[in-house]
């Protein structure tokens, strides 16, 4: 619901708990209000009267207090809008007119020929908010153009939660206090990254389910920068967007426009649980495509032949998937061009004719007989040296000139701003999809920009931001002419995920560490955003061999994946016929709870601290609890759990045990005869009477 007062300076945008409130001064400054529990807007024009602080030789009263401070005037926090003109840099704005529609507030200023819209919609209780910058005169040079600032109420006691890690490490939770000065994450690798995901956090006494909680997240698949400042004054405000340095993003010629991508706030009572499904509840309802449907159980041959396929091996691994209950076949890399090895064949993308004489068609038919679908693997915006398309167009890739061209993976990366290069890209995969049945595509990216060049353009640092568009742009064009095919983002795990690609995939693989006790901690960093409905998560083999060797029980590491889009990608033809047995029946089991996992909400009762974890996810009249124990020390008893999110004077039957429960429960008895020992699981699954 948007309000705004009669004099059309107030503005209160609200959702089911919570207000966002902003006002024009008599100078045109606009300032924040509230951002909180709601309130009515004579609550806000209240607010509206409290004059600014007075200006200061050394401070500013705007500081900490504008809702989106531009570079120049009286002004001395980070600017979220820098631009330069051939005579001057800076901006000094005057406010035009608000519009509004749809419950969508835009606010337009100008500075000469450049206007500035800034954009205000609430969904839920996530307010989303960019901004269009628009120029009608001589050439302006984005320096930066950031999304949104967001302003904290002021308290002593600031805490921050971030998600940081690194290759098969990904998305581990990190919480403490805010210090003054700056903290700055980000990426400026040209893809989201494995170091941070583009989401913060703050709270001052909150618990899991109790307390206040602030978060924003950005939704942008290249380099970016998330700036959380606090001030002298002990305010606080977050500055987030595109783009990790200062140094350019665009420059608009008369005519031009940009729009940043969505920086979404959250203000939740609730807790960090209570935010985490507000997050979820968000994205299943407008940011995931057909986030209703539940995502299939998956088999990836990758960890099972490497690049030594064959259509043969495939049909034998697909035969296997079947019998387990498996409904996606999925080949990985290894099929297309001369690629044997990773030293060749990325960017020829028709089928290897010696592994698939007649195609991929035939093997696609043989699995859709099995009663799956089939997918497949593709990374089209990289290309190896040793391809094809590299010999014939060297010159599409990003290098600097009379630079040596760095290869990670025996790998250069296509530069994509370029049109020649979106239409092939286009052509081939459109031309792919269309000649055979494939329903889903794994779509990877292995690598970061090191030589963003682009010799000969008048702007070449526009790359940065034209990949990523280009990259929304051919995804959305693939889905539109092929709406049956589902899309999973990938970038060695979890490099790229943000609400930007989320908005144009069913899924995303969470990292491609997939022992299962390490993935405990990642999903929960994971969870603290996304829902479970788009985390993929793999069953594989036993050592994991890839990374620690650690052993692991088909239980545990069944009970691990199930948290999320359960998926197989072990060596099937070596599983003993009791592991096959097992499978099946983990398989069928977390089929009957997937509708929960999925699409319920998510309370996380334990952390992987070591010892109990757990997590219980909420969907009607149904629950389910998924435990982990990773040790159990001096014949400790495995502690009871309380769960969440039930009717407290209703009972509940338990699946498995067929034991009755009130509506609080402790569930004691079911973890102490389903836990024993180290790295064991167990699931339980509760139905109301």
């Amino acid at each position: 619901m948007l309000e705004i007062s009669e004099t059309g300076r107030t503005w209160v945008l609200s959702g089911p708990a919570s207000s966002y409130a902003l006002h024009l001064t008599a100078r045109d400054e606009l300032v924040h209000l509230h951002w909180g529990p709601r309130i009515a807007l004579a609550d806000a024009e209240a607010l509206a009267v409290r004059p600014l602080p007075d200006y200061w030789p050394f401070e500013s009263p705007l500081d900490g207090r504008e809702e989106y401070p531009v570079e120049g005037g009286p002004r001395f926090v980070r600017p979220a809008l820098a631009v330069r003109t051939g005579e001057r840099r800076g901006t000094e704005w005057a406010f035009e007119r608000d519009e509004s529609d749809g419950g969508e507030l835009r606010l337009l200023f100008r500075d000469g020929g450049l206007g500035v819209t800034l954009h205000y919609r609430m969904r839920g209780d996530v307010v989303e908010r960019w901004v269009t910058l628009e120029n009608r005169g001589p050439a302006v040079e984005l320096l930066r153009a950031d999304s949104a600032t967001w302003t904290l109420p002021d308290r002593d006691g600031w805490r921050l939660s971030q998600l940081h890690g690194r290759w098969a490490a990904e998305s581990r939770l990190a919480r403490f206090p805010l210090a003054h000065g700056e903290q700055v994450i980000g990426s400026r690798r040209g893809h989201t990254g494995h170091q941070h995901l583009p989401w913060v956090a703050l709270d001052t006494d909150a618990t899991e389910e109790r307390g206040e909680v602030y978060g924003c997240a950005l939704g942008w698949s290249g380099s970016w920068r998330i700036c959380v400042a606090r001030l002298p004054d002990a305010r606080v405000q977050i500055t987030g967007g595109a783009g990790h340095d200062d140094s350019g993003l665009l420059r608009l010629a008369a005519g031009e426009t940009f729009t940043t991508p969505v920086f979404a706030g959250l203000w939740s009572d609730g807790g960090f649980g209570g935010a985490s499904r507000a997050w979820h509840a968000y994205q299943r309802a407008y940011v995931v495509p057909d986030a209703d449907r539940d995502r299939p159980v998956l088999y990836n041959s990758w960890e099972a032949t490497g690049f030594d396929i064959s259509e043969e091996q495939q049909r034998a691994l697909a035969r296997r998937a079947a019998e387990l209950g498996v409904e996606l076949f999925v080949v990985d890399d290894g099929w297309f061009g001369a690629r044997t090895g990773d030293r060749a064949g990325l960017g020829d993308w028709t089928p290897n004719p010696e592994r698939f004489p007649r195609g991929l068609a035939p093997l696609a038919a043989y699995v859709h007989g099995l009663g799956m679908r089939f997918g497949i693997w593709v990374e089209p915006e990289m290309v190896n040296p040793d391809s094809d398309l590299y010999r014939a167009h060297p010159d599409w890739v990003q290098h600097q000139k009379g630079r040596r061209r760095t290869e990670f993976r025996h790998q250069l990366v296509l530069n994509l701003a370029r049109e020649d290069v979106r239409e092939y890209l286009w052509e081939q995969l459109d031309g792919l999809l269309s000649s055979a049945p494939i329903d889903y595509v794994k779509w990877d990216f292995n690598r970061c920009f090191t030589d963003a060049g682009w010799p000969g353009d008048p702007y070449p640092q526009r790359l940065w931001v034209d990949h990523v568009r280009a990259l929304y742009a051919l995804l959305d064009r693939l889905r539109a002419a092929h709406p049956g095919v589902a899309f999973e983002s990938c970038s060695g795990g979890g490099g790229r995920i943000d609400l930007g690609v989320l908005a144009r995939t069913d899924q995303v693989w969470t990292s491609d560490n997939t022992d299962p006790l390490d993935r405990l901690a990642i999903q929960e960093g994971f969870s603290q955003i996304h829902p479970a409905r788009v985390m993929a998560a793999w069953v594989t083999d036993s050592p994991n061999a890839m990374l620690n060797g650690r052993k692991s029980s088909l239980r545990f590491r069944f009970v691990s994946a199930m948290a999320g889009v359960l998926g197989i990608g072990g060596d099937l033809t070596k599983w003993t016929g009791e592991e096959l047995a097992e499978a099946r029946e983990w398989v069928s089991r977390y089929k009957e709870i997937r509708p929960l996992v999925q699409r319920g909400e998510l309370h996380r009762l334990r952390p992987p601290r070591g010892g109990l974890s757990a997590v219980q996810y909420v969907l009607g009249d149904e629950t389910a609890v998924l435990a982990w124990l990773q040790a159990q020390h001096h014949g400790e008893p495995v502690p009871a759990l309380r769960l969440r999110g039930l009717d407290p004077t209703a009972s509940y039957e338990c699946r498995e045990t067929g034991e009755v429960h009130r509506g609080a429960v402790l569930l004691h008895h079911g973890l102490r005869t389903g836990l024993r020992g180290d790295l064991d699981a167990t699931v339980i699954h509760l139905r109301r009477l």
